[in-house]
């Protein structure tokens, strides 16, 4: 029993140490311009027995395990914060990305592969086929804080959103070329478009329920609402999973429906998922650190190989998918350049990588090790350089602007009302306008009013101005008339 005790206490202990470090570690990593992950993988490493000897972590289940719930999270944060107008623009290379340019990236480096290290042309296309996709978690991350052009952003997010089904397909069908002897082309050509159409369903269907239930479900606590919220996130991923259909693309679809749907409590659930998917990341990427072994990933064999790898995938394989994939768009030559050069490996390539050593191929380690170098080369080089590159190319868009405040209204899920938070700019219809010159509706009322991290106590003869963030009182019944009206948009 002591002992029994002991082994949980320590292990408490060391996840409530892991996770501070990990918070710790975000705020080196900004300082640095170093992606975070990169930072949390290094402390997976250090603690793991190559490094300190503290953690001993093999089990290749469990880091596939922790790897999809943490995605399923990430996936889930990062499109519910994706406005739908911005993503409609640039959906159909987007798409092309995530399809033809995860095929063509894959087909480079497999050839790339086959010629650099001791692997069977099958195989070779099968560590082509893992590093063939972009990591949302990677590049949700390294867009948020930095300010690229809405338009370059969009598109990153989206093919990142959507590009994991190819590569998790191309990934399952090689390892079912290696491991079975008579495998059947056409069930595994009818298996992809079965995983897509059913996905994109599945994710649209659980999306709206998700939306319409968080608004109808009158729950005694706001706090419930954050939970519910996320709990459909892994519904909607366990339920397309069993149905034999990608729960990624399903879980990013239903992201969308839900975060571009009028919300009970949005503020709330936004930032619980926020914090989620933070915990997530530092989870995912210290696991994954750990079942690296640095004695076999820093060997010679495996660091030339992941560094000729590494360029090929940089410098060949990403720029032809790109520029290919985009044929007969709008985007000019810089913006095709950055879009190559952003496209960074994370967690999903080490997530899939995992998937040949539980199949029992036998070269699943050495690609394991091969994969982890390059996302590691990837995240640190590509990664580091992105706000630098974008500079140079005249791509930055406008600062991104966070609130360093917060207000929050407390409920006991019984209200009829909400706080909103709404920020001006220049095309905002009230822009100039008294307080009382405007005809909001009856419900509202203006609570406070914060300018240049100033409090302004708002009455009648207060005039909004630009960048002001508003802080509205307003009846759920007439929260969407107030939004179109603040937006300038015709009541329907």
């Amino acid at each position: 029993m002591i002992s029994a005790s002991f082994s949980t206490d320590s292990f408490i202990l060391l996840g409530a140490l892991l996770l501070i470090i990990g918070v710790v570690v975000t705020k080196f990593s900004s300082k640095l311009g170093m992606p975070s992950l990169i930072l949390f993988i290094l402390v997976g490493m250090v603690m793991g027995s190559d490094g300190l000897g503290i953690i001993f972590f093999d089990n290749v289940e469990y880091a596939q395990l922790i790897g999809i719930i943490a995605l399923v999270i990430i996936l889930f944060e990062g499109g519910s914060q994706t406005e739908w107008p911005t993503i409609k623009k640039v959906l159909g290379p987007s798409l092309s990305l995530a399809t033809a340019g995860v095929i063509l990236t894959s087909a480079i480096v497999g050839v790339a592969a086959k010629l650099i290290v001791d692997l069977s042309w099958t195989e070779a296309f099968l560590l082509g086929s893992i590093v063939g996709s972009t990591d949302a978690a990677a590049v949700f991350a390294a867009l948020k804080e930095r300010n690229i052009k809405t338009k370059i952003g969009a598109t990153l997010e989206a093919e990142s959103g959507t590009n994991d089904p190819m590569a998790v397909f191309l990934t399952v069908a090689f390892i079912e070329l290696v491991v079975l002897e008579e495998p059947s082309y056409l069930l595994l050509i009818g298996s992809f478009f079965w995983q897509m159409g059913l996905g994109l369903v599945i994710g649209l269907v659980l999306g709206k329920i998700a939306s319409l239930s968080i608004n109808r479900i009158n729950l005694d606590s706001s706090g419930l609402y954050p939970i519910f919220a996320i709990s459909f996130a892994l519904l909607t991923y366990g339920l397309a999973a069993f149905a034999g259909a990608s729960g990624l693309l399903a879980v990013y679809v239903a992201a969308l429906i839900v975060g571009n749907s009028e919300l009970t409590y949005r503020h709330s659930i936004f930032r619980f998922n926020e914090g989620m998917a933070w915990m997530a990341q530092i989870t995912m990427f210290i696991i994954l650190g750990l079942l690296a072994f640095p004695e076999q990933l820093l060997s010679p064999p495996i660091v030339i190989a992941g560094l000729l790898l590494s360029a090929t995938l940089m410098l060949v394989a990403r720029p032809a998918a790109t520029f290919i994939s985009t044929i007969g768009t709008s985007y000019s030559f810089k913006e095709k350049i950055f879009i190559s050069w952003a496209g960074l490996r994370g967690a999903v390539p080490i997530v899939l990588a995992t998937f040949p050593i539980v199949a029992g191929v036998e070269s699943g380690g050495l690609l394991f090790n091969i994969v982890f170098f390059i996302v590691l080369t990837s995240a640190l080089i590509q990664g580091s350089s992105i706000s630098y590159l974008a500079k140079k190319l005249n791509l930055s868009g406008p600062k991104k602007e966070v609130p360093s405040h917060s207000i929050e209204l407390i409920s006991i899920g019984k209200a009829n009302a909400e706080i909103i938070e709404f920020q001006t700019d220049q095309n905002t219809p009230i822009l100039g306008k008294t307080l009382q010159e405007i005809t909001f509706p009856d419900s509202v009322l203006i609570s406070a009013i914060v300018r240049n991290e100033d409090l302004v106590t708002p009455y009648g003869e207060t005039v909004i101005q630009e960048e002001d963030f508003l802080y509205i009182l307003v009846s759920r019944s007439e929260k969407k008339q107030l939004k179109q009206m603040l937006k300038g948009k015709p009541n329907r």
